[in-house]
């Protein structure tokens, strides 16, 4: 499953209810089907980390850190890139 980012939160991705309703109504469903799940960043400016905790650390806390493997994030500037690996690394360190 793709889902585009920037349709959904236009080019500052800082909502933390839209971030929870992808991943309710999208990502959480499509990991259920064993689909891989791609997160494209395009026109995405900049992001928060309470965005990003929000879009993948219930995923990460339920499934664990192997999600990770069949979730990709797509064209992330280097700011978006940053905000995810620290999200990252925070949701393993607490695994």
């Amino acid at each position: 499953m793709k889902i585009s980012i920037y349709n959904i939160t236009g080019s500052f991705a800082e909502n933390k209810d839209k971030a929870r309703e992808i991943r309710i109504n999208k990502i959480l469903p499509a990991l259920e089907k064993n689909e891989e799940v791609i997160l494209d960043f395009s026109k995405v400016k900049i992001t928060t980390q309470s965005f990003i905790h929000a879009l993948i650390s219930d995923a990460i806390r339920k499934k664990g850190a192997s999600v990770l493997d069949v979730i990709y994030f797509k064209n992330c500037n280097d700011t978006v890139k940053k905000i995810i690996e620290i999200v990252v690394e925070y949701m393993q360190e607490r695994s």
